[in-house]
């Protein structure tokens, strides 16, 4: 199969190939994934991947595919979080009754989602 991508890609003047959280896969198919993609990149100089994923697996993209890379780091703003759920849960009172969702479990929720996403 691989062979057959790179010999279809090769006509091609660039080819992207994105996958996103790649650390949600699970490690033995993120492996099997990696040296591939790491193939294709080594047979098709066309190619250039785009990978996202937490940073706990950087030294297992850094193992597969550390040639040409470039690394942008992206930082979660909790002031943006926390604007963009009080907007939803503002949105969502007003397609219905406020009072179903009182706003000391608003604020839990908004600090819950901040707290998961400065895990990330």
């Amino acid at each position: 199969m691989l062979k057959l991508f790179v010999k279809t890609v090769s006509s091609i003047e660039r080819v992207y190939i994105c996958f996103d959280a790649m650390d949600e896969l699970l490690p033995e198919n993120r492996s099997e994934l990696l040296r591939s993609l790491r193939q294709i990149v080594r047979d098709a100089p066309n190619i250039r991947l785009f990978l996202t994923g937490r940073p706990h697996i950087r030294a297992e993209l850094d193992k597969y595919l550390t040639k040409g890379a470039y690394i942008i780091h992206i930082v979660v703003d909790q002031g943006d979080i926390a604007r963009y759920v009080s907007r939803r849960m503002e949105d969502d009172d007003d397609d219905g009754d406020p009072d179903l969702m009182p706003d000391d479990l608003k604020n839990d929720i908004l600090k819950t989602m901040l707290e998961r996403a400065s895990e990330m």
